[in-house]
């Protein structure tokens, strides 16, 4: 079972740059067909400063950091035995390329289900950008399988 006592953990904060070819590079992967993740002249008409994150773009920030999985470590969870439970993104001011944002995350809640043959850690995420302008919060729930 996973100590609750890490429940409020909160790891050391991780930025990352925005780069408008990997703005294009996950549109495209993720089916994006509105010009306005392609083309930066329609994202400026759109009125947005420069070509804007896809929906869950925010997801993928994550993964920049140096070790995205230490959480894991620090929980003692064996990464073979964890599944992606549920993803949540709040928007609150878009995000661009050329921002540069910052990620806090923090671990909200431990449960367990079916007597502990499953248990869940709730991780929460808030997004700053260069200016310290809340622009996203992002909520994972990891699925650990015993």
């Amino acid at each position: 079972m996973i100590d609750k006592s890490y429940i409020g953990y909160t790891p050391k904060p991780f930025t990352v740059d925005i780069e408008k070819g990997r703005l294009r590079f996950f549109a495209r992967a993720t089916g994006q067909d509105d010009p306005i993740y392609l083309d930066e002249d329609a994202a400026r008409a759109a009125g947005y400063s420069a070509l804007p994150a896809p929906p869950t773009f925010l997801f993928s920030i994550d993964l920049e950091q140096d070790n995205p999985m230490e959480f894991l470590d620090v929980l003692g969870v064996d990464i073979a035995r964890i599944l992606h439970g549920e993803q949540e993104f709040t928007y609150h001011k878009p995000i661009c390329a050329g921002d540069r944002i910052t990620m806090q995350s923090r671990v909200a809640d431990i449960y367990d289900k079916k007597n502990g043959a499953m248990e869940f850690v709730v991780q929460e995420y808030k997004a700053t950008n260069q200016h310290g302008e809340h622009v996203a919060d992002m909520t994972r729930t990891i699925v650990v399988r015993n």
